[in-house]
């Protein structure tokens, strides 16, 4: 079966598109592709990439939370030594960790929850 279409972007809703950009473009090593005050996005070459949408009055999903939510994972070689550095970027590490040994779940400057994962 052929698709119809394509991801091409995620599009976070956030309060500061730019704090966010720059900071998951730091996780990523992704090259921030545009920045202003209501948008910002980041991309790698590839035809997919992430963008930050300025929403008035946003509030940031809790975790954990029975409300259906999108998060991302990501992959990392070292999952010791990527946690302590996306810390140092502005990450905060909750209390809640159902991941045990497999999985870390972090959430970014404005709350949104991640997952850090070796894929093994």
């Amino acid at each position: 079966m052929s698709a119809l279409a394509k991801v091409s972007t995620v599009v976070i809703d956030c309060g500061d598109p730019v704090r966010l950009a720059e900071f998951y473009s730091k996780v990523t090593g992704w090259e921030v592709t545009h920045s202003g005050e209501d948008l910002a996005s980041l991309g790698s070459g590839e035809p997919f990439g992430l963008a930050f949408v300025r929403i008035e009055g946003y509030r940031a999903p809790s975790w954990p939370d029975d409300a259906k939510h999108v998060h991302l994972d990501f992959t990392v070689a070292d999952l010791e030594e990527a946690v302590g550095r996306i810390l140092a970027l502005g990450a905060s590490r909750p209390e809640f960790q159902p991941g045990k040994d497999q999985w870390v779940v972090l959430t970014d400057p404005e709350g949104h929850p991640f997952c850090i994962t070796t894929g093994a």
